[in-house]
């Protein structure tokens, strides 16, 4: 079996709320092997595993996370901002620990799609005020790819709302 096979029997496993331990066992005999693929030369490797993260739920690895997001091969950041955006949907703190990251990414990123990814990852967070300007300030850029504006005004408008209703 390869990462990416045990990866997608994980995400099998995860959906059923019976199969806690089988995937508890699954990571563990999977753990040695994510993290070598995290350093591997290789960016499609790379990519593999920073799924693969999402995949297994494999909260205790959030700061290799840190490697992908920092990674030269945009398809390696692209990958580790999926598994934060899938880790960070139950967990909004996931997003507020990579926030300074974020904001860089979202902002200055080369990639497009990396872009685009990066302001995905913020829909999941807590509506931080900072956070919201700087997306207000890509939505208006002239010069920024239009779906990178739009998904910035998107995810400030949610943002907002989101401050809103906390409020109350």
């Amino acid at each position: 079996m390869t990462l990416d096979q045990a990866a997608a029997y994980a995400e099998e496993l995860a959906a059923r709320p019976d199969a806690e331990r089988e995937l508890a066992a699954l990571r563990a005999q999977w753990d040695d092997e994510l993290e070598a693929a995290a350093r591997n030369g290789d960016y499609r490797v790379r990519g593999v595993a920073f799924r693969a993260l999402a995949q297994f739920r494999f909260r205790q690895k959030l700061e290799l996370l840190r490697r992908g997001l920092d990674d030269d091969s945009p398809a390696v950041r692209g990958s580790a901002l999926i598994a934060l955006e899938s880790l960070s949907r139950d967990h909004p703190g996931d997003v507020n620990k990579f926030r300074p990251l974020l904001n860089e990414l979202a902002s200055r990123d080369r990639n497009v799609a990396v872009r685009r990814l990066a302001i995905a990852c913020f829909k999941n967070g807590t509506p931080d005020p900072g956070t919201i300007r700087i997306l207000d300030g890509i939505a208006a850029d002239d010069e920024a790819p239009a779906e990178v504006r739009k998904g910035a005004g998107a995810v400030a408008t949610l943002l907002v709302k989101k401050q809103r209703l906390a409020r109350k």
